[in-house]
């Protein structure tokens, strides 16, 4: 394995890892009042430069998660960089998720009815570089003309040029008769998975860790589809209309899962997979609130699958590590943030990060 062309992708980003948020951190960012003093916490960070930079035009929590954003971004350049050619082409694929995540936040507005400066401000971007940028095909100036567009249907047809409007284009129709837009944002997720789940093909040998990676992927998002759909008391056939496959949880599977009386029964039978699923009762039990069991869900999730690609430090798996932790640690920053913003306590907030547990 000396001569792994993984050899330099770990050794570009073992220094990295060390820029990740220390575990004794999180109780003062838990606990800060408001956005200011949390971005004060951040500027004895690695965040500081971007919080620096963002304070010019930007104050409150716009400005924390402008930072927060920007940094991720970073993370994901170097990530990106530091694959070698072999790998390129997964990581590139993987990244595109947040293409797909701005373009799912533009058409939600412009459904809704939001400014594109309401809009662009949560952008996954990095001053003028989209997070999608190194893997996607929209720079941030292409976001802005998708934005300025007059109506969702202007959206749609801008997009078609970018690759993603021919996805769109065939559920337009029923959004106009329902405004429904989840059908359109489940459709850019399909294509998302699939491209992704084809790219991390075996043609070196490795790429399997990353394949089971984007399978446990899916299997959180639809473990959680089973919790929405039995906690709102649909139809089983509802919930399989939105299941996305390609996962090791299966359509199959679910009529015999979803067969459950109840929530936290239902939780029982998912626990051979989601080990930690029962911490969530609580919550559901006092408040029908399914917060605590999407927590442990991807808390069990992140354990086994950074477990499984630390094994093999000269794979693809250094890099999707990396990945991983950068994500967790944005969406833990966020959560604090805005829910401390909404006057969540720090004692209610504190159980639902990740990041210092792992």
């Amino acid at each position: 394995m000396a001569g792994s062309p993984y050899a330099s992708a770990l050794g570009r980003l073992k220094p990295e890892f060390s820029t990740f948020l220390g575990r004794d951190l999180w109780p003062s960012l838990a606990g800060a009042k408001e956005p200011n003093e949390f971005a004060k916490l951040l500027e004895t960070t690695p965040y500081a430069p971007e919080v620096a930079r963002a304070r010019a035009t930007h104050a409150g929590s716009t400005l924390v998660e402008v930072a927060i954003n920007r940094t991720f971004v970073r993370r994901n350049r170097h990530a990106y960089e530091a694959a070698p050619f072999a790998g390129r082409a997964v990581v590139a694929a993987y990244l595109g998720r947040w293409d797909i995540q701005n373009i799912e936040m533009i058409l939600s507005a412009k459904a809704l009815g939001r400014t594109i400066t309401e809009t662009e401000d949560h952008l996954v971007s990095s001053r003028d570089i989209p997070a999608g940028l190194y893997a996607g095909v929209m720079t941030l100036d292409d976001f802005r003309i998708v934005l300025g567009q007059p109506t969702l249907e202007a959206t749609v047809s801008q997009l078609v040029k970018y690759g993603y409007g021919g996805t769109i284009l065939p559920l337009l129709e029923a959004f106009e008769r329902t405004h429904d837009i989840f059908p359109v944002l489940q459709a850019l997720d399909r294509q998302y998975f699939k491209a992704v789940l084809e790219a991390a093909r075996f043609f070196q040998g490795d790429e399997w860790v990353v394949r089971s990676f984007i399978q446990s992927e899916l299997d959180v998002r639809n473990a959680m589809l089973l919790l929405k759909g039995k906690s709102a008391a649909l139809p089983v056939e509802a919930v399989l209309g939105r299941w996305l496959d390609g996962g090791t949880l299966t359509a199959a599977q679910a009529p015999d899962l979803y067969a459950a009386r109840g929530v936290p029964e239902l939780a029982e039978r998912l626990a051979t997979r989601f080990p930690s699923i029962a911490d969530g009762t609580g919550d559901f039990t006092n408040g029908a609130s399914l917060s605590g069991y999407e927590v442990a869900i991807q808390r069990d999730r992140a354990l086994t699958e950074l477990k499984r690609m630390r094994a093999y430090p000269l794979s693809l798996g250094v890099i999707f590590t990396y990945l991983l932790l950068a994500e967790l640690e944005r969406s833990d920053l966020r959560r604090l943030v805005f829910g401390r913003l909404y006057g969540f306590a720090p004692e209610r907030l504190t159980p639902l990060l990740i990041s210092p547990r792992l």
